[in-house]
């Protein structure tokens, strides 16, 4: 039925949201090492931007390193600039033979500007959530004026929308309350 296929639709953007919304809050630094904080660092390996992780062996050392092990020795120095030009706040070290990122602790200014970027990006989501919405009652109300849906029938489907809606920004605010949490955990 058509209005099974617009919910499916709403559905999968839903989905994408929260994937998104997952995707973000994995690089916010909490100060504990996170492999997902070095995801969008890109470095020059012979003439090509390629990503740090396919140049050298990353590794969570213990709860405050990132150990980062290259391939080669001779990319330690283009690893470190990388990391430094990122702008993570994290200064670099190496032995000569990896590059070592101590994650210092979040100072509590730091981590009240954090939660203010984790509710931004809970709000980005759960807008992008409302325009899913929005783009699905469009449809069925397009298809009531064609004919080809009741008005009963577009009626339960926006019902069985806004429910949808309701349920995916729930579980938006569950993951940035879980997030805010670990952000200002000490």
């Amino acid at each position: 039925m058509v209005i099974d296929d617009i919910l499916q639709d709403l559905e999968e953007g839903f989905d994408k949201c929260l994937s998104a919304l997952a995707r973000d809050l994995n690089k916010i630094r909490t100060g504990r090492a996170n492999l997902a904080m070095l995801d969008d660092i890109r470095l020059d390996y012979y003439g090509s931007l390629t990503p740090l992780n396919q140049v050298a062996t990353l590794t969570v050392a213990d709860p405050r390193m990132i150990t980062i092990r290259p391939w080669e020795k001779t990319m330690i120095p283009v690893i470190e600039k990388a990391i430094n030009q990122a702008g993570l706040g994290i200064n670099p070290s190496n032995d000569g033979e990896l590059v070592r990122l101590p994650i210092p602790p979040l100072s509590g200014e730091r981590r009240k500007e954090l939660v203010r970027h984790v509710r931004r990006f809970g709000e980005d989501a759960r807008v992008a959530a409302r325009n899913h919405r929005r783009d699905a009652n469009d449809m069925c109300k397009e298809l009531t004026k064609e004919g080809e849906l009741s008005e009963d029938a577009r009626d339960r489907a926006l019902k069985n929308i806004q429910t949808a809606t309701d349920s995916v920004c729930e579980r938006i605010d569950e993951v940035v309350t879980a997030k805010e949490k670990e952000v200002m955990e000490v």
